[in-house]
């Protein structure tokens, strides 16, 4: 076992998610266009699942094209936005853009900054901080830059929608501002000079899910008169990173962007890469979404997130390694300090209630979204994490599928100073008394519209593996339906009826399980990230079913395939053996007993009548069982006696006649060499027999006894019985223990 598991208690294995298996069906018609196309068999179902069925939609997904880019003039106040900055341009303005401080943000503020760099135009980027200018306009820095800095346009890229106030002053000053946003649209709309927004109710913008970047890049386009591909690198950063829609538009930036992505020519994207160890030339949309674009977000997560404008725009070779260096660090940083704050928020959620709101003084309100999150998947729950400062609490919230954040809290402005998001994710900040009513809100909210919040969030499979049929090829295939993400998900696949081989943990603290099985002689690698606590589950558990994703596995020059762990589940009853002596029991399980409700039991000490616990299981539904199995007389090791033993005990017996078997019984176990509690068993037969007689303790042999079998005797077979019954419960498998109880209690029933 590995060194750290070695007390740890084994626990049941939760599924995450609530399994939706995709129907195999798939034309033949459509299989053979998809095998024109180089797809196998397993990418023309998974397409043809995703609504993909015919000849024009297949060429379409699998070769996008810069033309299938919709005409950025379709969206709300496109052609006032360009023939405003055009207007600010010819006259010389000071034009100030206004970002956002994630990823989407910097990626949004760097393609507008480098549109109007090459047009000629005075600008600015300002990206806020969000320990001191907080999300979206703020209106002492639009103060700053009007006033002091002479600005006379604010551009928003990635933000502006809801930023009611700062606009106005603006406005208001004569100073006309521009909001490029893709946020979720307020009940009220600013007054600002024009306000570009793919969902904008004024226009009917062919594609509704543009990231901020997108929405930049657009208007870049209509800038330009034309399609600035070097700007592509930075649209799939930020599109990636901000987890929209990889579908139409989205599809063709980001899988153009991704090919200009690794041929980069930034200076600053190329030192980030080599400091994380990234191959620019091999990437694909994982290694934005988990490496890129959570090194650029933890800058902005813990300090000033400016600099990152420079990192993407810059042409300064040294200042790009500084700034590079300052992101990595920075990261390291983030990570330390979100796993400090999720081991406290962890420590005070109250699992009695149906959402978690967690405050607490001194917790970095810049990475309180991503303690919210990993707390949500963890406990398929609505989680707020919030931070306390003078008197206002500051954080974030994440949201289950079935409650829609935003639709739960943005009828109650009354509760906060500041609030803003969308279905699944929301910003806010409130005053502390007000911590109470946001519970309150949130609670009945939930309950008012009934929403069962057992229901874990759905997973698609999109179809039944056999390993018999994957190759290297198999992913390639696969390869070709990139870039994946949200609507377009990565291929999921359902896996069962396999053995696991082996299991160990991996990772510095053991966090992490790679185990291998065999599926009908094939032997394949999973890799199970987070599930290393589970490392005796696997590999005790049978009928597993595995969630899986396919990768190439490339280690000292050979190439393999290996299946990456989504979700696991048991088909049945969950059996843990928990026998070894330094075995710990599991917390807050209750023994099985007669009037037991739970269904998650223990069985602890060992009856020597089998049918006692044949008929304790029989009937209930239970979800797990953990084995002790504690046999207090253990006739299983000295097993029932063979005739030499019952010879020499009768020899003894003779020679003695009498036998005070109260104060002589250790004596005569030493002499004869047999265990005390068979040798007790051995003379109780002897009794039944007719050999002996015992009076008040003491034995006498009879001297004419009739002459009998040893096996005649009903406690002889008894104990044979129970011999034999102990072995099952002490050196069977908890299989083959549960499976003979299951098949006691159905021949009862039987016999009834």
């Amino acid at each position: 076992m590995p060194i750290g598991h070695e007390s740890r208690e084994i626990e049941m294995i939760k599924t995450k998610y609530d399994w939706k298996l995709s129907p195999a069906v798939v034309e033949t018609s459509f299989l053979k266009l998809a095998k024109k196309q180089g797809l196998d068999e397993l990418s023309a179902q998974l397409l043809y699942a995703r609504g993909i069925k015919d000849e024009e939609q297949l060429q379409a997904f699998l070769n996008p094209s810069l033309d299938d880019l919709h005409d950025p003039y379709l969206l709300h106040d496109m052609d006032k936005a360009v023939a405003r900055i055009r207007q600010a341009i010819e006259n010389g303005e000071f034009i100030l853009i206004y970002g956002d401080y994630d990823a989407d943000g910097m990626t949004s503020a760097s393609i507008v900054k480098e549109t109007l760099d090459e047009m000629g135009a005075e600008a600015q980027v300002y990206l806020p901080n969000r320990f001191t200018d907080g999300y979206g306009p703020n209106l002492s820095v639009y103060k700053y830059f009007i006033e002091q800095q002479g600005v006379s346009l604010i551009l928003t890229v990635d933000n502006g929608i809801a930023g009611h106030e700062a606009i106005a002053y603006a406005q208001s000053q004569g100073v006309d501002v521009i909001v490029t946003d893709h946020h979720s649209l307020p009940a009220e709309l600013p007054e600002a000079f024009a306000l570009v927004h793919p969902e904008h109710p004024q226009a009917d913008y062919p594609f509704k899910h543009l990231a901020g970047c997108g929405v930049a890049f657009k208007l870049a386009t209509a800038l330009l008169e034309d399609v600035n591909t070097e700007l592509l690198d930075l649209v799939a950063i930020g599109t990636i990173a901000d987890m929209v829609s990889l579908t139409g538009e989205n599809r063709v930036l980001v899988k153009y962007g991704l090919e200009v992505l690794k041929h980069t020519q930034r200076l600053g994207l190329q030192e980030l890469a080599q400091l994380a160890g990234i191959d620019l030339a091999s990437l694909t949309e994982e290694t934005v979404g988990f490496q890129i674009a959570p090194r650029l977000n933890a800058l902005g997560r813990l300090d000033d997130p400016n600099p990152a404008v420079e990192l993407l725009t810059g042409f300064d070779e040294g200042e790009a390694q500084v700034i590079a260096q300052l992101v990595e660090d920075k990261n390291s940083e983030r990570k330390a300090v979100v796993q400090q704050i999720y081991d406290e928020a962890r420590a005070m959620v109250d699992l009695d209630k149906p959402v978690q709101i967690l405050a607490k003084e001194g917790w970095n309100p810049g990475i309180l979204g991503i303690v919210a999150g990993r707390l949500l998947e963890e406990l398929s729950q609505p989680v707020i994490v919030l931070n306390i400062t003078d008197g206002l609490a500051k954080g974030s919230a994440r949201s289950i599928e079935t409650v829609n954040i935003f639709d739960a809290l943005s009828p109650h402005p009354d509760l906060f100073v500041a609030f803003g998001g969308h279905a699944g994710a929301a910003g806010m900040t409130l005053e502390v008394d007000k911590l109470g009513p946001l519970s309150d809100t949130l609670v009945a909210f939930v309950q008012n519209q009934a929403i069962d919040m057992s229901k874990r969030p759905s997973l698609t499979l999109d179809e039944e593996l056999d390993t018999s049929k994957l190759t290297l090829e198999t992913v390639k295939a696969l390869d070709k339906l990139a870039p994946f993400g949200m609507d377009h998900k990565h291929p999921v696949f359902y896996l069962k009826d396999f053995n696991v081989v082996s299991a160990r943990t991996m990772g510095q603290d053991n966090s992490h399980l790679k185990f291998r099985i065999n599926q009908s002689g094939i032997e394949l690698d999973v890799l199970a990230f987070g599930y290393g606590a589970q490392v005796n589950e696997i590999q005790q558990l049978k009928a597993l079913e595995l969630a899986v994703t396919l990768s190439i596995n490339q280690w000292n020059g050979n190439t393999s395939l290996q299946l990456m762990l989504v979700d696991v589940r048991v088909d049945g009853v969950q059996l843990f053996d928990i026998r070894a002596k330094n075995a710990p029991l599991p917390a807050g399980v209750p023994v099985l007993t007669e009037d037991i409700q739970s269904n998650v039991v223990l069985v602890d000490e060992i009856s020597d009548n089998p049918e006692e616990l044949s008929v304790l299981l029989a009937g209930k539904n239970l979800s797990a069982i953990y084995f002790k199995n504690i046999i207090k007389r253990p006739y299983y090791l000295t097993g029932y006696g063979t005739r030499s033993q019952y010879a020499k005990l009768y020899k003894a017996l003779y020679q003695f006649k009498k036998f005070d078997v109260r104060f002589k019984l250790k004596e005569l176990s030493n002499y004869l060499k047999i265990e005390q509690i068979l040798l007790i068993k051995m003379i109780q037969i002897f009794e039944e027999l007719g050999f002996v007689t015992i009076t008040d303790g003491v034995m006498t042999v009879v001297e004419k006894a009739e002459k009998r079998e040893i096996a005649s005797s009903q406690i002889y077979q008894n104990l044979v019985k129970t011999v034999k019954y102990q072995e099952l419960m002490a050196l069977g498998t908890v299989q083959e223990i549960y499976d003979y109880h299951v098949q006691e209690a159905t021949n009862d029933a039987l016999s009834v």
